[in-house]
């Protein structure tokens, strides 16, 4: 079993189609640092979250953003408090007519784990099998799996989803405008997701 440390229901819903284990939601207020990096941001709430839980099951935290290249990829990790700040029309009028409209959504979901179950490993204490980054520190190991999915920023267009949903276009139509299934079949935290649903089938 996997204890998904989230307030957000839609995180599980989406985390129980895409991986092989069972997936239990727990709400726990970690500390999120301030940081330019998602995988130093939820690695560091997947870690407190292993600890304070006592958690004898892997424990994963997710985090993501919106990056925008003309803005030297802000808001990012700011996401959602740019967004209840500005809103996302302003977001929009941030970038220039002129300037380059790419962007991308990016999530970063971190496995928490004791550190006797990363198998073999470096002299560093790094798993040799784990994706796209572990570190060890106090006999927890923390693994990170990061989805991006590629877009532009466009004016607003759409009635579904949630947060800068319409405001980024991918394949010709923004998020807003597809269904939650769509949406999800292509979703940054899905491919994150995916990621470690592979490691985990690879384990068994």
């Amino acid at each position: 079993m996997l204890r998904f440390v989230t307030g957000n229901e839609g995180k599980v819903r989406e985390a129980r189609e895409y991986l092989p284990i069972a997936v239990e939601q727990v709400d726990y207020d970690y500390v999120e640092v301030q940081s330019d990096d998602l995988a130093v941001i939820a690695a560091r709430g997947a870690r407190e979250s292993y600890r304070e839980l006592g958690a004898t099951e892997p424990v994963a935290v997710e985090d993501s953003g919106l990056f925008v290249d003309a803005l030297d990829g802000f808001p990012g990790p700011y996401s959602a408090y740019v967004e209840h700040s500005l809103g996302i029309e302003r977001v929009h009028r941030l970038v220039d007519p002129e300037d380059d409209h790419r962007a991308s959504f990016r999530s970063v979901v971190a496995y928490a784990v004791d550190a006797d179950a990363v198998g073999d490993s470096t002299a560093d204490g790094t798993a040799l099998d784990w994706h796209d980054g572990v570190t060890v520190d106090d006999g927890v190991a923390v693994a990170t799996f990061e989805g991006t999915v590629r877009g532009e920023i466009v004016a607003p267009r759409g009635d579904g989803g949630f947060g800068y949903d319409p405001i980024f276009e991918h394949d010709g139509r923004t998020m807003a405008e597809r269904s939650t299934e769509a949406k999800n079949a292509i979703s940054h935290r899905g491919r994150a997701l995916a990621k470690l649903a592979d490691w985990l089938a690879a384990q068994e």
